[in-house]
């Protein structure tokens, strides 16, 4: 049996939880949240009486396998090495760190111990971008020229949106888009696509000045809410990737692909994925996802998602053996650096040219 502890009761309970819940030989035997009763809310439907407000007491309290993480992105290298040191596996979320060097001691750590390392990139499992990347890596779209990215939300538009101590809303916390989404978009252009060789972009707080959702009192974000990159790509190909929470209407993700020998298009609305060969019409080409049917799962690709990652990871466990799928704590760090660029291009105005191959 593998036994599982996780820190962070929110995504433990829309996610983690109703996922292990599908894998026999694993058990969530306990769950530290910063708060008790959100640690007791989530473990109780699931029989889990070892709960926490203090992840360190966990950890010494039990003999896991594997822990997951689900946490500010601050606590993420500190939780991960402690972790590590007591012998556990490690699913860690994006993303991966506060910064490039953290990722580093992260994926350093797990090398000495020689444990598994799983950054939680979930829509790697996702069968409709898993078919992008067969029609990418097949040579079906031809040559790569050029990716259209967008995320738009209306979530942080209005100043009253968030509570005051949002840590999505802290720079300090490692909160932001660049860490919420631009993490998985850098993740889903290197698997499509290799590894980027510069990038140009902007992390920007464009609502700093707010006020509590609860209370209406007055308070200051400093993460980025609208971010965008541009990334030139070691194949020569060019994506562009913009991010935004400060819309007035959701407009959600779209993703275009341009190759010399087709087109493809999803939108996440409907997770309809439309493929043109060159002068041909589009033609709906979407890939159902069986693991959506089954019982206990939440909506919602992301939910889902989370149950192939948990089940490769656990399986690798099982059978002493690697990832054969998913992002490893290597991929964490090369996305790590890419963000890291952003931040950097921010402040210089400039291509910041990456060295992805120092990253193993």
């Amino acid at each position: 049996m593998i036994n599982v502890g996780i820190i962070g009761a929110s995504f433990a309970r829309d996610a983690y939880l109703p996922a292990f819940a599908h894998i026999n030989d694993a058990k969530v035997v306990a769950l530290a949240s910063g708060r008790m009763e959100s640690a007791k809310a989530a473990a109780e439907p699931y029989g889990i009486s070892a709960v926490y407000d203090d992840w360190e007491q966990m950890l010494a309290a039990h003999a896991l396998d594997l822990v997951c993480i689900a946490t500010p992105t601050v606590m993420h290298a500190p939780m991960t090495l402690a972790a590590i040191v007591k012998g556990a596996h490690v699913l860690c979320e994006k993303p991966t760190a506060m910064n490039a060097a953290e990722a580093r001691q992260m994926l350093d750590a797990a090398w000495r111990a020689n444990r598994l390392h799983m950054i939680d990139h979930e829509l790697r499992f996702n069968p409709t971008r898993m078919r992008i990347a067969e029609l990418i890596h097949g040579g079906d779209l031809g040559e790569i020229r050029h990716v259209n990215i967008t995320n738009i939300g209306a979530s942080w538009a209005n100043p009253a949106s968030r509570p005051k101590g949002d840590w999505w809303s802290d720079a300090a916390m490692g909160g932001g888009r660049m860490g919420a989404n631009g993490s998985h978009q850098i993740d889903m252009l290197r698997w499509w696509l290799g590894e980027p060789a510069s990038v140009v972009g902007q992390s920007l707080t464009i609502v700093p000045d707010r006020v509590c959702k609860h209370t209406g009192e007055p308070w200051t974000a400093t993460s980025d809410d609208l971010s965008h990159m541009t990334l030139e790509m070691q194949s020569g190909a060019l994506a562009q990737v913009f991010m935004s929470g400060v819309a007035a209407a959701n407009m959600g993700n779209e993703t275009q692909i341009f190759g010399t020998k087709g087109t493809i298009t999803l939108s996440n609305s409907d997770e309809k994925l439309y493929f043109a060969k060159g002068g041909e019409s589009f033609k709906d080409i979407s890939v159902e996802d069986p693991k959506a049917s089954l019982p206990g799962l939440n909506k919602g690709i992301w939910n889902v998602s989370v149950t192939g990652a948990l089940q490769e990871l656990c399986a690798a466990i099982r059978e002493d053996r690697g990832l054969k799928q998913g992002a490893s704590f290597v991929d964490g760090l090369r996305n790590q650096m890419v963000v890291d660029a952003v931040f950097a291009s921010t402040q210089s105005r400039k291509w910041e040219d990456l060295d992805m191959a120092s990253a193993t």
